[in-house]
């Protein structure tokens, strides 16, 4: 409700410190709800017994995309900013409402970490667990940069450095959000089956290989396929290095996810500066060069991630990452029932119209 209303106010703003301090707010209130939606679709990934975080993120790229379409439609049909701002976080405040009634109750109750036997082995798990989570944050933060990069910079490269018409020109980054959005559907199935690492490094190479060739021998439909090849390689990198950062032993349970969410949005703000003083120093074409680099920043950081498949039982990914041993008919090894099919569907819908609602708004 507070990210709706700071954004109307922000649309109806009379003046620039106004539009200011509600953007403010709003990018604030937005941060908290990243990181508690983020925290219950994992909750509800643990109870679920399988990767879905990134089905869940599928529906965040369709939100954006979709709103965007409605924000297409209010300006072709004239409809007042403010109006439009205000009927269209109306509505999905109560479809965030709706959704909360359905969402898992209580708080996570996710099981202590077994007690080390040595000092040592405390501080080696510490180091270990310190170098792994920087490796996780590196590819987060390269994560955002990429996405933002083809938000930023895309069409623009296709209009002004390659020629292309202005219809033309904006399939570059749909191009590039339809490859995420579908890197997002079937990029569960291929974590569950395969493992994080073996999902993410081929994700990496993508980015360099899509984008590195579209860049060298720079057409039109060269540029586009290169974005959709970052899109794709980009989809799972930020949904499994929150989802691996919140499972990482020692740390508290939130905590990974809440400091690796949080450090993610550096990859947002140094995208566009970043870019822009490459390309001003020398030409967009050169600034885009931050996509291959990024690949390959993916490609050496992946050992952060575990090795081989994921088994899981019901008691979820979590229970698997630190080798716990439970019982397959519990959810959190003192007996507590594993979660029903119809409260985990419940929970998972819940979820998702919270998100979507989100990037609507």
């Amino acid at each position: 409700m507070l990210t709706a209303a700071a954004i109307f106010a922000a649309g109806a703003s009379p003046s620039l410190l106004t539009l200011v301090l509600a953007l403010l707010v709003a990018g604030g209130s937005d941060a908290v709800i990243d990181i508690a939606q983020n925290a219950h679709r994992l909750r509800v990934q643990r109870r679920y017994g399988r990767s879905i975080i990134n089905s869940f993120h599928a529906l965040w790229s369709a939100g954006v995309v979709l709103g965007g379409g409605m924000a297409a439609a209010a300006i072709a049909l004239d409809v007042p900013r403010a109006l439009h701002l205000g009927l269209s976080g109306l509505v999905f405040v109560v479809v965030a409402l709706v959704a909360h009634h359905f969402c898992l109750p209580g708080l996570d109750d996710r099981i202590a970490d077994p007690v080390r036997a040595t000092a040592s082995v405390v501080e080696n798990s510490r180091l270990r667990t310190a170098l792994i989570f920087c490796g996780l944050v590196v590819i987060g933060i390269v994560a955002c940069l990429v996405e933002d990069a083809g938000n930023s910079w895309a069409t623009l490269y296709l209009a002004e450095s390659r020629g292309a018409p202005a219809a033309i020109a904006a399939t570059g980054y749909i191009a590039l959000a339809a490859a995420q959005f579908s890197g997002r559907i079937v990029g569960d199935r291929f974590i569950y089956r395969f493992g994080q690492r073996t999902v993410v490094r081929p994700g990496g190479g993508l980015i360099v290989v899509g984008m590195g060739a579209a860049i060298a021998f720079p057409t039109i439909p060269g540029a586009i396929m290169g974005f959709a090849a970052a899109g794709l390689g980009v989809a799972t990198l930020g949904p499994t290095a929150m989802n691996a950062a919140d499972d990482l032993p020692g740390l508290k349970p939130g905590t990974g996810l809440t400091i690796a969410s949080w450090l993610m949005r550096i990859g947002f703000l140094a995208s566009p500066s970043l870019v822009g003083f490459i390309a001003d120093a020398s030409s967009l074409r050169i600034g885009l060069f931050v996509f291959p680099t990024a690949g390959i920043i993916v490609l050496l950081a992946a050992a952060a991630f575990r090795r081989g498949a994921v088994t899981v039982a019901k008691s979820g990914l979590w229970a698997y990452s630190r080798g716990v041993a439970i019982d397959e008919e519990t959810a959190d090894g003192r007996g507590v029932p594993a979660i029903r099919s119809r409260q985990s569907l419940a929970a998972l819908v819940s979820a998702a119209a919270i998100c979507s609602a989100r990037c609507f708004e």
